[in-house]
């Protein structure tokens, strides 16, 4: 299969998928090396295609998404509760992010779509693989959540506030964030 022909079908294949695609998944079915897959991918995002790489393999990020960001405040305790009530109303965790007072801001991609997602996700916490970044800001975070439409991510925010996870914004917190939330 030629360079172009392989971008394609890694697209379509991107494009298609309902949960992030993992490299050795994209290198067996392509037939090429993880390392290839790797440069691939880095071809695409340079051909404007928005191309998220999160823990568990490849997400496209379809343009005809809605996303918020929410701040929100828990223990490490209730991570799996508040992630479940998110995919359980239909929208993604695309990503984790603090405003750190000394490191600035600490970012990570999720791409946590599922009830499976979120299970893998904490039981590698638990495992001991990581910790959650808002141990570093005493559960203070923010994510970048998606779904299909707006309805569903006022469903959200409703939701996180009447679990108590929805956090207020600070004074510390940048203007530019304010103008998101």
């Amino acid at each position: 299969m030629k360079l172009e022909e392989r971008l394609e079908e890694m697209l379509s294949i991107l494009t298609k998928a309902d949960r992030a695609i993992s490299g050795s998944e994209l290198s067996k079915k392509l037939g090429v090396s993880r390392q290839i897959i790797v440069q691939d991918i880095t071809r695409l995002k340079n051909q404007g295609n928005n191309i998220l790489s999160t823990p568990r393999g490849y997400v496209l990020d379809h343009e005809d998404e809605y996303n918020r960001i929410f701040k929100v405040y828990h223990t490490v305790e209730d991570t799996e509760k508040e992630l479940n009530l998110i995919v359980d109303l239909g929208a993604e965790v695309r990503d984790v992010f603090i405003f750190h007072k000394v490191y600035g801001e600490i970012h990570a991609n999720l791409g946590i779509r599922s009830r499976r997602d979120v299970k893998s996700f904490c039981d590698d916490i638990r495992a001991g693989k990581s910790f959650p970044l808002s141990t570093a800001t005493a559960g203070y975070h923010y994510h970048t959540i998606v779904a299909r439409d707006s309805e569903t991510l006022d469903l959200v925010e409703k939701e996180l506030k009447a679990q108590g996870f929805l956090a207020k914004l600070t004074a510390f917190e940048p203007d530019a964030l304010e103008k998101q939330i």
